[in-house]
């Protein structure tokens, strides 16, 4: 492991902890735009901005990664990069986000992974490194959470009768109300493996030679 990519690691999973803590505050503290937010969606949004925006890229590039395992977390860190600014400017400028424009894109994105799985499988067989088994496994963790996110943003969807645009736009669910209940709970349970994960990759960086 270079020694200033563990560094670059764990600094930035501190910075967007820090950064997604306050962004939970400041909208739960008074009226902001998009809505108050539960501790479990705020929790996933920490997980998610740290994994799809900087592990996956930074990730990739680890010593010992095969070319299709470094391709596949680069591409998918790409995607999420340009979704992602174009989803702030569609939330705080516009104003005009839907949740199925962010669901086209992760299957899209999801279709991005497989197919790029279907590379790194097509190896030919030879020892695997820590690196590149770790690198494998997080192409697979960000599958699932496309996955994840999916269905999420259609439960969302419903609950909110698409009513996410203009200065009254609902972004988030809240923690209180009952048509949020079911998936804040299910957010809930699956943030626990997602966040084991994490940390457990965090750690193999800290002792890998």
């Amino acid at each position: 492991m270079v020694p200033w990519l563990g560094g670059a690691l764990w600094g930035g999973a501190a910075l967007v902890v820090a950064v997604g803590l306050a962004f939970g505050r400041r909208q739960n503290r008074a009226p902001a735009l998009g809505g108050a937010i539960s501790r479990a969606k705020q929790l996933w949004l920490i997980w998610a901005v740290y994994a799809w925006f900087v592990l996956a890229p930074l990730f990739a590039l680890t010593p010992g990664l095969s070319s299709a395992t470094q391709a596949t977390l680069l591409v998918f860190a790409v995607s999420m990069w340009l979704r992602g600014g174009v989803e702030l400017v569609m939330l705080y400028v516009t104003r005009n986000w839907r949740p199925p424009m962010g669901m086209a894109h992760d299957v899209f994105t999801a279709a991005l992974l497989v197919v790029g799985l279907g590379f790194i499988l097509r190896q030919p067989p030879a020892p695997m490194v820590a690196a590149e088994a770790w690198g494998r496994s997080l192409v697979v963790v960000l599958l699932v959470s496309m996955a994840l996110e999916t269905g999420y943003a259609m439960a969302f969807h419903r609950a909110v009768e698409g009513r996410t645009t203009g200065d009254d736009g609902v972004w988030f669910a809240t923690a209180d109300e009952p048509r949020f209940r079911r998936v804040n709970r299910v957010t809930a349970w699956a943030n626990v493996p997602l966040y084991a994960y994490v940390l457990a990759l965090l750690l193999w960086t800290a002792v890998a030679p």
